[in-house]
């Protein structure tokens, strides 16, 4: 008897479509396994954040539209108001003077990084521009002294 041989799916995942059906590969050893057996693999990458680090998102979305263009779009660049600001704070007379070394090495980044911040020619480092914020106590955005009544 043919009965102990055959054997009868039932169920909406028996397969026997007209195309198959995509897997994912999750692992080393899986994809060796798959490309052993001769199937047809096709690889892409997916660029996620997960628990996305900077929750705007704005910077994504930047280079989204880099990406799209033909054109060439200018790099955001730190402004020269903002890099004034830093400035006269940190060459104020008070707690707050120190050089631009000393600034650096208070928020963990190279002397270069602090003097193209103040110059305003530096590439937007939202990171570090906080950082500098934090220690001389200013507005991130505007660089108005947040300690003072003015």
């Amino acid at each position: 008897m043919d009965d102990w041989d055959t054997v009868t799916k039932i169920g909406s995942k028996t397969g026997g479509g007209a195309s198959q059906r995509e897997t994912v590969v999750r692992g080393k050893g899986a994809l060796n396994q798959a490309q052993r057996s001769g199937t047809i693999i096709g690889t892409e990458k997916k660029y996620a954040t997960g628990n996305a680090v900077n929750k705007a998102g704005s910077e994504g979305q930047r280079l989204t539209k880099v990406d799209r263009s033909d054109d060439i779009v200018p790099v955001q660049k730190t402004g020269t108001e903002i890099g004034a600001a830093i400035r006269a704070r940190r060459s104020k007379e008070g707690q707050y003077k120190m050089t631009q070394a000393e600034l650096a090495k208070k928020v963990n980044a190279p002397a270069n990084d602090i003097k193209l911040l103040e110059s305003g020619e530096g590439i937007k480092n939202q990171g570090l521009l906080n950082r500098v914020a934090r220690v001389l106590k200013i507005s991130p955005k505007t660089g108005k002294a947040l300690d003072e009544d003015n």
